[in-house]
């Protein structure tokens, strides 16, 4: 069986680890992170602090970018876009990484506590009862101080996210 995570699209591209899983994975991906990326793709702002990682990101948002435009894919996600929360068919990347674009829509119920995406993402995680993978650690804070009821795991914690014995408490 398959991990299930809800993720921004950019966090893929910055973090090779999560191509790299000791067990199948499900990415859940909110549509408007996968739109970030074209904002990421042509920002001059830098991604990363060090040049060389900076440029490596981009490079690898911009394959990115070009796997989801393949025809396939893209008419997987379209489907996904017609109705408010539908998902798409899995967008298979290897044996062990699928993608799910949600059609997510932010309907203001954390109000200025959480930005748009964010609270795109949490409404996913609550939906799909999947838990959260992010690097901002103040939203991960954020998250624990509202006490909202969703799993959230700092990307430096993957592996350890992607134990099968955590999963039997649905809620920390």
């Amino acid at each position: 069986m398959s991990r299930r995570f809800v993720i921004e699209a950019v966090m893929v591209a910055i973090y090779g680890e999560l191509l790299v899983p000791s067990a199948p994975v499900e990415f859940i991906v909110p549509y408007s992170t996968v739109m970030e990326l074209y904002e990421f793709q042509n920002s001059p702002e830098a991604l990363m602090h060090d040049p060389v990682d900076d440029m490596h990101v981009k490079h690898k948002i911009n394959e990115l970018i070009a796997y989801l435009e393949m025809p396939l894919n893209r008419k997987k996600i379209e489907r996904a876009l017609s109705i408010p929360w539908s998902k798409s068919p899995f967008i298979l990347f290897n044996d062990n990484i699928a993608w799910t674009i949600v059609n997510a829509v932010d309907n203001e119920r954390y109000g200025e506590f959480l930005d748009p995406i964010e609270t795109e993402i949490i409404l996913t995680a609550e939906r799909e009862q999947a838990p959260i993978l992010s690097d901002q650690l103040e939203l991960i804070r954020r998250i624990i101080e509202a006490e909202i009821p969703v799993q959230v795991f700092d990307i430096g914690d993957f592996e350890y996210a992607m134990e099968e014995d955590i999963f039997s408490n649905k809620h920390l």
